[in-house]
């Protein structure tokens, strides 16, 4: 049985979708499945921000695929894990359910990196040319201590 992972940010298609690729990149896939999804329902079926593609390209792996879907409560049972980009995004996920449970699975990702601290991932739609990057690099960096966490108690 699989491992399912879940990356969530606002509209699917800047940082979730860099998350996944990035974290489905390091884990083994017969052991581990990753995706994403969005708070909001605005890009769902299209594919991710072209920024982010290229963004991806430029460190070999290619998310070109993923489609925009919008998180839904029946998530919370298909996912073992819930990684959010940000504490609007936190706040969002945890109302579409009063389940104990089911909120235990929902984390800050930049939490693994900084503990408690509840740093957001920025998102770079609107920000700099290079925000992508820089998201990337912060993505890369926190899902490297999640693979290993993830492989270390799931092997």
């Amino acid at each position: 049985m699989s491992v399912k992972i879940l990356m969530v940010c606002l509209g699917n298609i800047c940082r979730s979708p860099l998350a996944e690729g990035i974290l489905a990149s390091k884990l083994p896939a017969n052991k581990f499945t990753v995706d994403s999804a969005g708070t909001g329902s605005w890009h769902i079926g299209h594919a991710p921000d072209a920024r982010s593609i290229a963004t991806a390209k430029n460190n070999n792996l290619d998310i070109s695929n993923q489609k925009g879907r919008q998180i839904e409560e029946a998530d919370f049972d298909k996912y073992d894990y819930i990684y959010v980009m940000d504490t609007s995004n936190y706040s969002d996920v945890l109302e579409l359910t009063d389940n104990p449970e089911h909120h235990a699975k929902v984390q800050i990702i930049l939490n693994e990196l900084y503990p408690n601290e509840n740093v957001d991932v920025p998102d770079p739609y609107f920000g700099m040319a290079n925000g992508f990057e820089i998201v990337y690099g912060m993505l890369d960096e926190v899902c490297d201590i999640i693979a290993n966490k993830l492989i270390a108690k799931h092997s």
